[in-house]
């Protein structure tokens, strides 16, 4: 299989509500989200080849849960020696107001 860039993820609010409420619940002291700036999606999307990105779960020294997101070819490849992002920001304490998903 290979990627095309126009891969359907879509979710309906209520099952994606669904799910990020099971996941609180499951680690209630967990960081819920993280965000990253459009500008730092968007570098990443713009690397020759590039038609997606893909997220990694990570944990620094401290034991503290982060993303990592690359750009990802055609051929499913990381572009891992393009662009990559963290140093998002944290859900809490950068959660915006009350929704479906954060509460």
């Amino acid at each position: 299989m290979s990627f095309t860039g126009n891969e359907d993820h879509t979710i309906s609010l209520q099952e994606a509500a669904a799910w990020t409420a099971a996941y609180r619940a499951a680690n209630p002291q967990s960081i819920k989200g993280h965000f990253f700036g459009k500008a730092a999606i968007e570098a990443i999307l713009n690397q020759t080849g590039c038609v997606g990105i893909r997220l990694y779960y990570a944990l620094d020294t401290k034991g503290n849960k982060h993303l990592v997101v690359v750009g990802t070819d055609a051929n499913e490849n990381d572009l891992v020696n393009g662009l990559l992002a963290e140093r998002s920001k944290p859900c809490p304490p950068y959660c915006g107001t009350n929704n479906a998903l954060n509460s």
